[in-house]
């Protein structure tokens, strides 16, 4: 009986699921349980089990298993690069290797010859090998043994990747193969690892890569021999990007598209020069992380349910404060997801388009034909908007026309940079906007940071040491609170995903009197606080209390 038989016998896929991967198989090299597998029918645990039953090789959870780096080197590189073999337990005559392919016997033969040793094979997740083999030899390590092979072949590529003058030669270096794959690699791992940003920084004896993960910088392993393909690799994202590989003394800033895991991912790219050679920066744009609605964001339902009816009223201005990073940009995008209809017109000026919604008109700001906020916003209100977002209010300007706009009947989204709410008025009186404009426009300012949210697969309860929590933490007798651990799942973080807390402060007649009057945000800040504003602090206290967060995350992104 087959793999695929014996999965649907028992109960684990239906008959339509066996016969669709069937038809998907493109050889008798491609087994049915990888299909079903790939297609999300069945767990690769499952299906694991059936082919260790099928052909007497125990499964191993290579999480549970303590991998012995000195093992690791003593392997051949090309087997388990090649090959994806891990040997796990080695003792007088005998090596223990998982694998994932259990029908791969010319690599256990090989093995055997080169190592002179019995090989005993186990079971493992595919998954779980290739993140171990990331994990000690780094990302790309395959392809830049690859490339050194190739370069040990010939000398004339030993040159290339010095002739960084030669800009012929560097285009061909960067579309080589195996830079192609090396460069595809980086970006996949990043994707995998649900990264924001992209780091690639060249130093005197290193190049290294880090990636943004959930607002937080975390290098990750590359080979050490990856800093001689440094010019090879730059050169290729800027091909990608159609930057100029020959200007190496100015910055530059580019673009591109990538299908990679079977999503359509943006990718924003920096190029600056810094002592040792170009650093690039690529910010990950991706749809599927955009299309959050307001629910999902983390707001409290009192905030929620306020900022629902802000985001409905016919006029006026809503601001979404907090630094770079924040999460303003998805908070107005759920919220123009939540109003967009066929009744509404809405126009947005951004610099840059970080994504594009259906349903919305979104222009990009351009200074290089002079078309800035301002002119774009003066333009807008001869188009007959409902909304308008602006990106950013940078200057006065900016400021006057937006405001103009809400007074004429338009409902206008933007962001600031402030720390508070109560901050936001005070902001725009300093850029020289009259106080009773802002008074009379402004009907809402939401401020936000992001926390990171503890792994919910590694999630513990602890009891605190009660006095060395912040004063304004406020906890029941023995209430205990929440950390994650660190698993694989988390890349042994302890935290997973983000979630905002937010500070809404709606204007009321006594705010509205304080800008008037040029109050300091102090003052306002009291005024809304006594009229019910709960500030940032206490959202996030909050979600401490419920265990969805630390203080710790609460103290890095919030101050007293």
């Amino acid at each position: 009986m087959s793999v695929g038989e014996i999965l649907l016998e028992r109960g684990l896929i239906t008959s339509e699921q066996l016969e669709t991967a069937r038809a998907a198989r493109k050889g008798p090299q491609d087994r049915i349980d990888r299909i079903l597998v790939r297609m999300g029918f069945v767990e690769e645990r499952e299906a694991l089990k059936v082919v260790g039953e099928q052909m007497c090789i125990p499964v191993v959870d290579l999480t549970e298993v303590k991998i012995d780096p000195a093992l690791l080197k003593q392997m051949p590189t090309r087997l388990i690069h090649k090959r994806q073999l891990i040997p796990i337990e080695k003792t007088a005559d005998t090596l223990r290797v998982a694998t994932a392919e259990a029908y791969d016997i010319n690599a256990f033969d090989e093995l055997r010859m080169l190592t002179g040793l019995k090989v005993e094979v186990v079971l493992a997740s595919e998954s779980e090998i290739q993140r171990l083999i990331r994990q000690h030899f780094g990302v790309g390590g395959s392809t830049i043994d690859e490339m050194i092979e190739e370069q040990e072949e010939s000398e004339d590529v030993e040159l290339l990747s010095e002739s960084v003058d030669e800009n012929g030669d560097l285009i061909e270096m960067a579309q080589e193969a195996t830079v192609v794959k090396l460069v595809n690699d980086i970006l996949a791992e990043a994707i995998r690892d649900k990264a924001s940003d992209i780091h690639i920084e060249p130093f005197e004896h290193n190049l290294k890569i880090r990636y943004r993960i959930d607002g937080v910088l975390q290098s990750t392993p590359v080979p050490p021999q990856i800093q001689r393909f440094q010019a090879a690799i730059i050169s290729r994202i800027k091909i990608m990007s159609n930057l100029n590989i020959a200007e190496k003394r100015l910055p530059q800033d580019g673009g591109f598209k990538a299908r990679i895991h079977g999503r359509e991912i943006d990718f924003r790219v920096s190029v600056v020069p810094t002592g040792y050679g170009e650093a690039v920066v690529l910010r990950i744009l991706d749809r599927q992380s955009i299309n959050l609605s307001l629910q999902q964001l983390g707001m409290a339902d009192e905030v929620l349910e306020t900022f629902e009816t802000l985001i409905t009223r016919p006029h006026g201005i809503i601001l979404v404060t907090g630094p770079t990073g924040s999460g303003k940009t998805t908070t107005l995008y759920a919220a123009l997801h939540t109003i967009v209809s066929d009744e509404i017109k809405i126009l947005t000026i951004e610099d840059p388009i970080e994504y594009y919604l259906e349903g919305i008109n979104q222009v990009q700001t351009s200074e290089k034909i002079g078309l800035s906020f301002s002119r774009a916003l003066r333009s807008f209100l001869r188009h007959d908007p409902d909304v308008i977002l602006v990106g950013e209010i940078r200057d006065r300007e900016t400021a006057e026309v937006a405001i103009n706009a809400s007074l004429t009947g338009h409902l206008v989204f933007s962001t600031l940079h402030t720390n508070d709410a109560a901050g936001a008025t005070t902001r725009l009186l300093d850029m020289g906007v009259e106080p009773f404009l802002v008074s009379s426009s402004v009907e809402g300012i939401l401020a936000q940071r992001l926390v990171r949210s503890i792994c919910k697969n590694c999630m513990e309860a602890y009891t605190p040491d009660y006095a060395a929590l912040p004063a304004d933490l406020k906890l029941e007798p023995g209430q205990q609170l929440h950390r994650g651990r660190g698993c694989r799942e988390c890349r042994h973080i302890g935290y997973k995903g983000r979630l905002g807390i937010f500070e809404l402060m709606t204007m009321n007649e006594e705010i509205r009197e304080l800008v008037v009057q040029r109050a300091s945000a102090g003052k306002i800040l009291r005024a809304a606080t006594h009229a019910g504003l709960r500030l940032l602090r206490e959202d996030g206290w909050d979600k401490v209390r419920r265990g969805q967060t630390t203080p710790e995350e609460v103290l890095r992104v919030s101050k007293a």
